[in-house]
């Protein structure tokens, strides 16, 4: 966490939280447990190996969850190869345009119930 591309990598992904108003810094109340919040990173890769872009993410441990009240209510969409390749074939038969899109954040839109509090991301705390 102290390269200054890894730096870089968090202040982007710290960006884009604040862009969507995710949270608003406050102080824990007495009867409340913060839910404790990592930095995963990853390398994206150009297709001949070079490194194209250092990517983190600022994720809420799982750990903290408890079965029978919020165990199962996380869901992370995400895409099959067998489902692309069968649209792109389907769109390349049918001549199709395709084009391509690369999102950088993706943020889900649901309101919440209740309240949720997270401690401050590792090496940003005010």
């Amino acid at each position: 966490m102290t390269e200054e591309v890894w730096k870089n990598a968090m202040i982007e992904e710290l960006k884009a939280i604040n862009k969507n108003n995710t949270w608003e810094l406050t102080k824990l109340p007495a009867s409340k447990k913060a839910i404790d919040v990592k930095w995963i990173f990853k390398l994206k890769l150009k297709p001949n190996g070079e490194v194209a872009k250092h990517k983190s993410r600022l994720v809420a441990s799982g750990f903290m969850q408890k079965v029978d009240i919020d165990y199962f209510e996380v869901y992370i969409p995400v895409e099959k190869l067998e489902t692309v390749r069968w649209i792109v074939s389907i769109a390349c038969r049918r001549n199709w345009p395709m084009y391509h899109l690369d999102v950088k954040s993706t943020f889900l839109n649901g309101p919440l119930d209740e309240v949720v509090y997270v401690t401050q991301p590792p090496c940003f705390k005010i």
